[in-house]
């Protein structure tokens, strides 16, 4: 029998590890013959998330240019560079479009054809549309692979779990907000890929709770309002009258920032300077380990500060009162309050400064009077933050951008550093495309989206759901329907993905926060003595090497395309020094 190797997950993941399995097979396993598995229920290339079977109204929230499943000459791997079309480039559409997701799922597809097609003569891969329910055998033999609806396993030299976004079981507040739903005719749906959720129940005209104000809260927008039928003159909403009326909030109380509607130029800002691989080797080998917010968290600030000013200074130096030069020493040299001294005098406008606090928590202490002053308070924020990011003067922020994705690199060798991190970076550099944002504004105007505020709380009594929050003292909004915007927390102990659950029972080991422990280096799944399983591998958001968002843009070091790279190579030598025992 020809080494097998079955792969779980044939969405972006997968694909791109096949790619690289192409692309370093000359060099490690040529002529040897390899049975490849892909086990996904969803189409090979795109998967569950970017299907081509969605709706078309679903956007990326990334440019076309700036979607790649290509490596290029800035990502540092053993592997050899093997170039493709950005989505844009293939679809030959403008670079600056946000494409459909129906578009993404094509493009997927063909990727996946390609890496297939790039693959030896002796190396056949086979799709099997179904899921897979558990992994067995011992350490150092084969393991099985057992499939839904097969009585008999697949069995593999070596297993890659490339698993996605997955479904999870609610938790303690989720099940009671559950509970009581069922009991009083209410309706509850809990975090969920919104795309998949059964939406036929929120009623036209009625209110409508909504926890979450990202990605997910943007989907839900536009399936229930241009997707019942409405649609906009300029920025106007013209309503079908099928529309619920959807009142959203979050632990912030806005949107994510927008996405930046202009281009780089000029230098770029020399990154990594204060967090880079050093800090990170310092960090690791701290015997007592290391605390993300003491420890961590201060070289982050002072990074992604160094890249918001070098491009300040060197752009728009009429708007400083200080040589670079003199204040890149003291900026290197100070600890944050004399860094932060230092900023005030050599940066005049408060508007140029970099106050990630402030970024983070911008409702705050801030009150209103009353719901409508919120609501136009609001507007007037998301309005003002449209013209930022559309504004090439502001053009820092596009640096600390850069900085957001440095830092994102080297923190993947730190593993788990909780889940702070990850949300602060999708909602500073993953949020919607402006136009979604301004979509937001005419339906605020239109009274079809409502603004809860910050910290908001949700209580089921009295037969109904009651919302609140202080940035509205005194109000409170009633419903007979909550909706929690958000995708379910990637834990592997609340999983409802049974091969997870398995793994979990088996041995292997999950962080604090809940993800799978993986070793760094290849991605193969630690125990709970900390030893790498010789014959599985994980790779995706649910490990504890996750990387940042959906996609790579190009010409930036991609840490998926480096795991890719890592774990095909690593495969692929265990693969071929199996042939060459077996041959033996």
């Amino acid at each position: 029998m020809k080494p097998s190797l079955v792969i779980v997950g044939a969405g972006p993941r997968g694909t791109g590890l096949i790619e690289r399995i192409a692309a370093n097979a000359p060099e490690l396993y040529a002529g040897s013959g390899l049975d490849i598995h892909l086990v996904d229920p969803h189409p090979p290339g795109a998967g569950r998330i970017w299907r081509e079977a969605q709706s078309p109204l679903l956007w990326m929230n990334s440019h076309a240019e700036d979607v790649t499943m290509f490596t290029d000459e800035t990502v540092v791997m053993d592997g050899p560079v093997r170039p493709g079309p950005t989505l844009h480039e293939w679809a030959a559409i403008d670079g600056r479009t946000f494409a459909d997701r129906q578009l993404q799922g094509a493009y997927l597809s063909w990727v996946h054809e390609q890496a297939v097609a790039a693959l030896p003569p002796d190396v056949t891969v086979h799709h099997h549309p179904c899921r897979a329910l558990r992994v067995s055998g011992p350490r150092e033999g084969r393991q099985q692979v057992w499939l839904e609806g097969r009585p008999r396993p697949l069995l593999a030299d070596l297993v890659v779990l490339a698993l996605g976004h997955l479904d999870a079981e609610l938790d303690q507040e989720q099940r009671e907000l559950a509970t009581y739903a069922h009991a009083h005719n209410l309706v509850h749906l809990p975090p969920d890929f919104t795309a998949d959720s059964d939406l036929s129940s929120l009623a036209p005209g009625e209110p409508v709770l909504v926890r979450g104000f990202g990605l997910a809260f943007v989907d839900l927008m536009v399936l229930l309002t241009e997707g019942r039928g409405g649609r906009y003159d300029g920025d106007t909403y013209l309503p079908s009258g099928r529309e619920p009326v959807l009142y959203v909030g979050s632990r912030r109380g806005v949107p994510y920032h927008s996405k930046i509607g202009y281009d780089w130029t000029g230098e770029r800002p020399p990154l990594p300077r204060f967090f880079g691989p050093a800090e990170v080797d310092a960090l690791l080998a701290r015997p007592e380990g290391f605390d993300f917010r003491r420890d961590v968290w201060p070289s982050i600030e002072k990074e992604l500060g160094f890249a918001h000013y070098h491009r300040l200074f060197a752009v728009h130096p009429e708007r400083t009162a200080m040589a670079w030069a003199d204040f890149e020493e003291k900026y290197a040299a100070g600890e944050a309050a004399e860094r932060e001294a230092l900023v005030a005098s050599a940066v005049p406008d408060p508007a140029d400064r970099l106050d990630l606090a402030a970024l983070d928590r911008p409702l705050d202490g801030v009150r209103y009077a009353s719901h409508e002053e919120f609501q136009e308070g609001l507007r007037a924020y998301v309005e003002g933050d449209l013209r930022r990011r559309h504004d090439p003067g502001k053009s820092p922020d596009l640096a600390v951008f850069l900085g957001l994705l440095s830092v994102y690199g080297q923190l993947i060798r730190l593993g788990d550093v909780g889940p702070w991190w990850h949300g602060f970076f999708s909602y500073l550099a993953s949020g919607p495309p402006g136009p979604r944002l301004r979509q937001m504004l005419a339906l605020s105007r239109a009274g079809v989206v409502r603004f809860v505020g910050a910290d908001m709380a949700v209580v089921a009594e009295d037969g109904v759901f009651r919302a609140s929050s202080a940035t509205v003292p005194g109000e409170t909004i009633e419903a007979r329907a909550l909706v929690e915007a958000r995708l379910p927390e990637p834990t592997v102990g609340r999983a409802l993905d049974p091969l997870l659950r398995e793994l979990h029972a088996d041995g292997a080991v999950e962080t604090p926060e809940g993800l799978l422990r993986v070793d760094r280096s290849d991605g193969r799944i630690l125990d709970r003595g900390g030893r790498p399983h010789p014959r599985r591998f994980a790779l995706g958001p649910y490990t504890d090497v996750r990387t940042p968002g959906a996609f790579t843009r190009p010409r930036t070091g991609g840490p998926a395309f480096r795991q890719n790279d890592a774990t095909a190579r690593a495969a692929l030598a265990f693969l071929r020094d199996l042939a060459y025992r077996a041959a033996a």
